[in-house]
């Protein structure tokens, strides 16, 4: 089975134009990828009629400094303007400190405001913490109702996913939510390595190589994971 199927289609550059969404979307359909990821200030999309493409976009990105009333307001306007998912970014500095109880209330606002069946991503930026911060992170995103938790925003100097952050991430949520690789997956090589340690969702951005990539390799070695 293809991974099409958990792929977020991203973009998120920001001299991102309305006429670039538009062809990510045409592209995100022909692909037959899960969903598109924009920035908040692209929605309304238009997404062609009879397709199941699912829309997310982000919130407090990318450096996750915002207060938790701009965040929480800010995924509050996505939602209603159709985003299905929003992926939100927590407050680093916060997990730096060990300070998740802020890391747990930051993201409860931000579910608070997007009633299910909406899904709830929260980006941890796990290159920048510690093995110990990323499973206080990831618990406390458990513990504040988050569907997913989500290694990077891929704009954080520290880089991006990791096999060694998403099988740690995958062990701490231990099914109790999903997780989702993102930041630096531009083969198909790298997004395998990443579901078979535990990533349910991708991020990725150049959608197109990955699965042509993916089309060429060998069938005889399939891929075990969720998808």
């Amino acid at each position: 089975m293809t991974i099409a199927g958990i792929i977020d289609h991203t973009l998120l550059k920001p001299e991102a134009t309305s006429e670039d969404v538009a062809a990510l979307v045409a592209e995100a359909v022909e692909l037959g990828v899960y969903s598109v990821c924009v920035s908040p200030n692209m929605l309304p999309l238009s997404i062609p009629a009879g397709s199941d493409l699912k829309v997310a976009v982000v919130c407090g990105f990318p450096s996750g400094k915002h207060t938790t009333a701009v965040k929480t307001a800010e995924a509050a306007e996505s939602i209603a303007l159709g985003a299905d998912e929003v992926d939100m970014v927590i407050d680093v500095g916060a997990a730096k400190a060990g300070r998740f109880d802020l890391v747990e209330a930051d993201i409860a606002s931000v579910r608070s405001v997007i009633p299910a069946p909406k899904v709830l991503k929260v980006i941890i930026e796990s290159a920048a913490l510690t093995d110990d911060e990323i499973v206080g992170a990831s618990l406390a995103a458990v513990a504040a109702g988050a569907d997913f938790v989500k290694t990077s925003t891929g704009f954080h100097p520290t880089g991006g996913a990791t096999v060694a952050a998403v099988a740690l991430m995958s062990a701490t949520v231990a099914g109790r939510a999903g997780v989702k690789a993102s930041g630096g997956i531009r083969s198909y090589e790298t997004a395998r390595a990443m579901i078979e340690v535990g990533a349910t969702r991708l991020g990725v951005s150049g959608s197109r190589q990955v699965l042509a990539e993916e089309a060429g390799a060998d069938a005889a070695t399939p891929v075990e994971g969720a998808y």
